[in-house]
């Protein structure tokens, strides 16, 4: 059965690196992003004032005072200056710092995220819907779940030309404005990553020229509720998520994030759902009659080697009831016997 490798000392070292590295820059990249906007004198019949112009998550434009001209006030308006250009200088030198953290990546082939995923998942994290509202679901999970454990999983099990992003349809979604971004959408990001993308026949899906498919997807409700958000964004002509039965499961489920790397060496975040639901969602699947039967291969096999995975290197996640009640009991049941080192449940 296709298994993982553990990483050897001097990728774990750099890996460690990775993570730090990239924290410091995504805390920098908001404290810069939160300086944006400007502090300017302005001058009201005849008296000037201390203007503070900002931008919040949105874009809109806010304008305060902040007193007339004095000593303190310009004291302020130095002082915020000073800062805005403290955290611009800072994001700059991480990103420089990044960049060779990339090129060191590569080298100690560090790198595993598909590209076009890597940057479907950091769009969606730039505009603060990743993890508010959005996870990555499905193969592209594994890459979390693999960079957290320090392993790399076999190409076999990951390999993948599409990804599912689950939806919170039970809450409208808000969009952190960027510079780039003229409309609130889901389409509207993929077009600026590959101009080709577009709706596929099925309003939930897209597919760009080369046949990567992105499918938003949200949970089957049992009683339906018909006040769910369909879609991340306003726009009517934007992908419309499909339901699917067993991804409440998911959507309940904490939320489980880990830094990885994509193709060319570059970190992002990946946020999806407890690996533990992962295994026994997967599993249950790969039981399904009415599953695709090349599918439901491929999902016992994800099932059985993220279960190892978890076993041996992240112990701390143990599957029981307890930590489990988002899911049916007898789905539990089934997946347990993964954990419990079961060799009749292996995927040959």
């Amino acid at each position: 059965m296709p298994g993982f490798l553990d990483l050897n000392s001097d990728q774990r070292r750099e890996l460690v690196n990775t993570r730090q590295r990239y924290q410091a820059w995504r805390e920098a990249s908001i404290r810069e992003r939160d300086m944006r906007g400007s502090m300017v004198w302005s001058t009201t019949k005849g008296h000037t004032y201390l203007t503070r112009v900002s931008y919040d998550r949105q874009g809109r434009r806010r304008q305060s005072s902040l007193g007339p001209k004095s000593t303190e006030t310009e004291r302020i308006k130095a002082e915020w200056e000073t800062n805005r250009a403290d955290a611009a200088k800072r994001l700059g030198m991480l990103t420089e710092t990044l960049a060779r953290q990339s090129a060191v990546n590569r080298v100690l082939e560090l790198g595993r995220v598909p590209l076009l995923g890597a940057k479907i998942i950091r769009a969606l994290d730039q505009h603060g819907l990743l993890g508010n509202g959005v996870r990555v679901l499905g193969t592209n999970a594994i890459y979390a779940y693999e960079a957290a454990a320090g392993v790399q999983i076999d190409p076999g099990v990951t390999t993948t030309e599409d990804i599912d992003l689950l939806l919170d349809s039970r809450r409208r979604l808000s969009f952190v404005a960027t510079t780039d971004l003229d409309q609130a959408s889901l389409l509207a990001i993929l077009r600026r990553i590959d101009k080709s993308f577009g709706r596929s026949g099925q309003e939930f899906r897209a597919m760009n020229d080369e046949g990567y498919l992105v499918d938003l997807i949200r949970p089957m409700r049992d009683p339906p509720w018909n006040d769910d958000f369909q879609r991340i964004g306003v726009d009517p002509d934007d992908l419309s998520a499909v339901e699917i039965h067993g991804l409440a499961w998911h959507e309940s489920a904490p939320p489980f994030e880990a830094t990885a790397i994509d193709e060319k060496g570059a970190p992002l975040r990946i946020v999806t759902s407890d690996p533990r639901v992962f295994v026994a969602h997967k599993f249950w699947m790969s039981t399904r009659e009415d599953r695709d039967p090349v599918k439901q291969r491929r999902d016992g096999i994800q099932a059985t080697v993220v279960a190892k995975l978890i076993t041996t290197h992240l112990p701390h996640l143990t599957f029981d009831r307890d930590n489990l009640r988002m899911l049916p009991k007898e789905v539990v049941e089934a997946a347990a016997r993964l954990f419990a080192g079961d060799d009749a449940m292996t995927f040959e």
